[in-house]
């Protein structure tokens, strides 16, 4: 996986991916199962909202997946919506 400024760590103790910037966290809540991860909620700080970093997370957590290579599926609206504004990485969305 490609290093990044702001890199999406996997915290499994609590089962979620995390994106940290400006001493904050945004974050999507994630349940594995065979052959693919589940994603019911992403949740970005006031302070980080318009500011890209949902969308940063996305991308860090579909790198994720490629790097497993398992799918995805995106319960939340916002990750079913980001998901589908971004047609190259349907290969990995399941459904």
């Amino acid at each position: 996986m490609a290093e990044t400024e702001n890199p999406v760590v996997d915290n499994a103790a609590d089962h979620r991916y995390e994106l940290t910037e400006k001493g904050l966290t945004a974050f999507a809540t994630y349940h594995r199962h065979a052959g693919h991860i589940s994603i019911p909620h992403v949740e970005a700080p006031p302070a980080l909202q318009g500011t890209g970093a949902a969308g940063r997370l996305m991308e860090g957590i579909v790198a994720h997946a490629r790097a497993e290579r398992t799918k995805l599926l995106p319960l939340c609206p916002y990750a079913a919506a980001w998901l589908q504004r971004h047609p190259e990485h349907q290969d990995i969305v399941l459904g």
